[in-house]
């Protein structure tokens, strides 16, 4: 299995930046596809982006769409999310998550096809 360890949460103003990574050890990081996604108050979670095994392909929710990004580095194990431009509606919990898969070029969608979490960590954004 791996291992999953968010960072990179905090409070930022409204259209400020911050950048969130997920550390991953155990099992072949490469074998995984990437996620992030985020549970606000009261809600569910949500997916945000997610990222194939091989990296080439990318999936963003409407809601971030031109404001964050995935990135991997298979070679030091690490995920990012690079959120610029927040809103205070990004207000949540953000979660990596990893699926283990043999399709080098498919993203994941459903929270359900995860097998494992980060922690969390929390993203306020103050208007």
């Amino acid at each position: 299995q791996v291992q999953l360890v968010n960072s990179g949460g905090g409070l930022v103003q409204a259209g400020g930046s911050l950048r969130l990574s997920c550390a991953a050890s155990g099992r072949t990081f490469s074998n995984y596809a990437l996620a992030w996604f985020r549970q606000a108050p009261g809600k569910g979670r949500k997916l945000v982006s997610a990222i194939s095994r091989s990296g080439a392909n990318t999936y963003y929710a409407d809601s971030v769409k031109g404001r964050f990004t995935i990135s991997r580095d298979n070679a030091k194990n690490t995920v990012a999310l690079q959120m610029n431009s927040l809103k205070p509606e990004d207000t949540a919990v953000y979660y990596c998550a990893a699926t283990s898969t043999t399709y080098s070029s498919l993203t994941y969608y459903q929270a359900y096809e995860y097998r494992y979490w980060g922690q969390g960590t929390q993203v306020t954004v103050s208007s």
